[in-house]
């Protein structure tokens, strides 16, 4: 999940976002160095895209040796020491701004961080990191229900393109019969949970860092996982420590969540986030491509079909 909507002005309490946040839009600039800042926002969104995609993979590659609550909870750990150096000097200064918006920060931590990443380790357990980035790719759909229970006015084209995604993850999860796999419902309930979060991120705080609200959300989401964290070691064990089960956490921890996230918010900084939002709906194509590369899951021509749906769908409810 992506800080999709960030926005900061100038803070009484806090200084500028340390981790390139910035308002809804991209700052006015000269032709030649707009031409810049373009290509260089969509090549950070499209790293953040290739970058969570992974995280699918390592999800499937690790579900029969770590925990899903241990993967989520060790996952943000990592992540946790890797933004500390940038985001507690900010929180701090931000603390009475922090303290102001509590409850945004405790649920935003929850949507994001405890349970989004916990279900998506769940759903790795029983489908293919290919249908996980597919069923993910609908979630931009879901935003837009959001945001019509909202207030905002949706024409007739993204109510076309909702329909159109809709009906390509009904057939790719009930493509055995119409019998929905475990994996595959785990998989709809992180979907919107993302985008339940990436609804809350338009109330975010005006003022609020960028690294301050990574830091907070990651140590908030820390611990709540740890009475299930607690309760995993008890009931299931721990894990081995292995290359296979270690490396796949470091990638998680500093990858997918502290470099992604950085990327991601200066992407939004840069194009704003409807271009980067475009960006984001090519990572079915890349966690259908990675899986196959590294795991060997074969896509088939129903996966395609579906992907094509889900694909036209969410690029249609997109554009202008």
């Amino acid at each position: 999940m992506a800080d999709v909507l960030p926005r900061t002005t100038p803070a009484a309490s806090g200084s500028a976002s340390a981790s390139g946040s910035a308002s809804s839009g991209p700052p006015e600039t000269s032709p030649a160095h707009g031409a810049a800042a373009s290509v260089l926002g969509t090549a950070l969104a499209a790293l953040a895209t290739v970058v969570w995609s992974g995280s699918f993979v390592t999800a499937r590659a690790l579900h029969d040796s770590v925990p899903p609550v241990q993967q989520a909870f060790w996952r943000w750990l990592v992540a946790l020491a890797v933004v500390a150096p940038f985001g507690a000097r900010q929180a701090w200064r931000q603390r009475r701004l922090i303290r102001r918006h509590l409850g945004f920060v405790v649920l935003a931590a929850l949507l994001g961080v405890t349970v989004y990443n916990t279900l998506v380790n769940q759903a790795g357990s029983t489908t293919s990191a290919a249908n996980m980035g597919m069923i993910m790719a609908a979630s931009p759909v879901l935003m837009a229900v959001f945001e019509r229970a909202g207030g905002v006015r949706l024409g007739g084209r993204r109510v076309a393109g909702l329909l159109i995604a809709c009906a390509g993850v009904l057939l790719l999860i009930g493509r055995d019969g119409a019998r929905f796999s475990a994996g595959d419902l785990w998989m709809v309930a992180a979907a919107c949970c993302f985008g339940s979060y990436s609804a809350l991120l338009r109330r975010k705080p005006a003022g609020l860092g960028g690294a301050a609200f990574l830091f907070t959300t990651f140590l908030f989401g820390t611990a709540l996982l740890l009475p299930a964290q607690g309760a995993s070691l008890a009931l299931q064990g721990g894990f081995t420590p292995a290359a296979g089960t270690v490396l796949p956490l470091l990638y998680v921890g500093i990858a997918s969540s502290a470099v992604a996230f950085f990327a991601w918010n200066r992407a939004i900084a840069l194009v704003g986030p409807s271009r980067a939002g475009v960006v984001y709906h090519l990572q079915p194509v890349c966690a259908a491509l990675l899986s196959w590369a590294v795991l060997a899951e074969p896509v088939g021509w129903a996966q395609a079909g579906c992907m094509a749906l889900i694909l036209g769908g969410v690029v249609l409810g997109a554009r202008r």
